[in-house]
């Protein structure tokens, strides 16, 4: 990253004249998609670590101070960017935790999201439990199992799913909590930068494909920001007056950059195939004081002193002026920038944002395949 750019979490002034409008579009009634699966990391976490050994957790105060049921699990102070998809997709109620979701209620989707989770199997094992990708994956499987018993039969199953819209969102944890932290991960003591962003994405992409076997045909795949401006990496490795650590953004710039390849692979030569990258360094780009964001770098609750250094305090305090900070704790964004997130993934303000297209166009597309079934219908009858 260029030392002269703006740091990556800075949001598009432009902003101020759509105001959140895609909200107001929403699909009334039905979904413009059967369901959502999502899978991930902390940035979607609605609540499937609440009941794991692990400290990635964020069931207690204040997280949740301004989200209608308190904590649940969700690493923010109110909705994030998977809850906002949601509404946007045209979802009355939230997609459900693995964790807690039961009978009829997965044909909605299932959030298998976990905090500290990577792509790698070992990534944020010092923090203690969490549901890696690859268990994320083993979990779907065992609710694709539950989708048959409840349609009938394995191929209505998967003709539903191909309907549906997955957004997977990995990656982070693999540098902050594995490559990263030399102390308790071996992997930059065996991998120098470019190498590791090789190997991780190699084992991406064949997690990825997976999910494809499995029947999800429309994806999202979400990649990383600029990690080393965040309040936790700039705690251990910056000074006093640094905005961002350029070795840290460099390193995972090297993975960024894999994204796009990754993707006109799939859609290239997966049959039927609509992967789409949302680019969170895009997302990000603009000036965070026209929409009221002037607090860029201080966490807004009183972070922990404890193993879970960068989340926030159990039963600690929050600040009073949320709408103006950037970050919650010292890894995750208020509610304001998953909002931004969330709207600019839907919808693209530019070109950037998302490639080839924007989640929009993953759910125009599969209402047009349902007229056309309707019709067809119709037609016969």
């Amino acid at each position: 990253m260029a030392s002269g750019m703006k740091i990556w979490f800075v949001l598009l002034t432009t902003l101020l004249m759509i105001n959140f409008r895609p909200f107001l579009v929403m699909v009334k009634g039905e979904p413009q998609v059967p369901c959502l699966f999502i899978l991930g990391d902390s940035l979607f976490d609605n609540g499937n670590n609440n009941n794991l050994i692990t400290t990635a957790k964020a069931n207690y105060p204040p997280y949740g101070i301004d989200f209608p049921d308190g904590p649940t699990g969700r690493f923010t102070n109110g909705k994030n960017s998977a809850d906002f998809l949601a509404e946007l997709l045209g979802f009355d109620k939230f997609i459900e935790p693995f964790a807690t979701v039961k009978g009829v209620d997965i044909l909605r989707g299932v959030n298998y999201a976990s905090g500290a989770a990577g792509i790698r199997d070992e990534s944020g094992i010092h923090l203690g439990d969490r549901i890696s990708l690859n268990r994320q994956l083993r979990n779907h499987k065992v609710t694709i199992s539950h989708m048959s018993t409840l349609l009938g039969n394995k191929t209505l199953t998967m003709d539903y799913l191909s309907k549906c819209i997955y957004i997977v969102g990995m990656g982070n944890n693999d540098y902050i909590n594995n490559y990263l932290m030399p102390q308790f991960y071996p992997s930059s003591h065996l991998y120098k930068p470019e190498k590791f962003a090789t190997i991780l994405m190699q084992q991406y992409s064949k997690q990825l494909k997976t999910l494809y076997r499995y029947g999800a045909r429309k994806v999202a795949v979400f990649g990383v920001g600029s990690l080393g401006c965040i309040p936790a990496e700039l705690a251990i490795y910056g000074t006093k007056d640094t905005i961002c650590v350029d070795s840290i953004n460099s390193a995972v710039q090297k993975f960024a950059d894999k994204f796009k390849p990754m993707i006109d692979d799939f859609n290239n030569n997966l049959p039927n195939a609509n992967f789409i990258y949302i680019n969170q360094t895009s997302i990000a780009i603009g000036d965070p004081a026209e929409i009221g964001l002037t607090n860029l770098a201080e966490p807004c609750c009183e972070i922990s002193s404890f193993i879970a250094k960068g989340q926030c305090r159990n039963g600690g305090g929050a600040c009073s002026d949320r709408a103006s900070h950037y970050f919650w704790d010292g890894f995750h964004p208020t509610e304001i920038p998953n909002k931004v997130t969330a709207i600019r993934a839907y919808t693209a303000l530019l070109p950037t944002d998302a490639y080839p297209y924007d989640i929009s166009h993953l759910a125009a597309s599969t209402l047009a395949l349902n007229k056309l079934g309707q019709s067809a219908g119709a037609e016969l009858m």
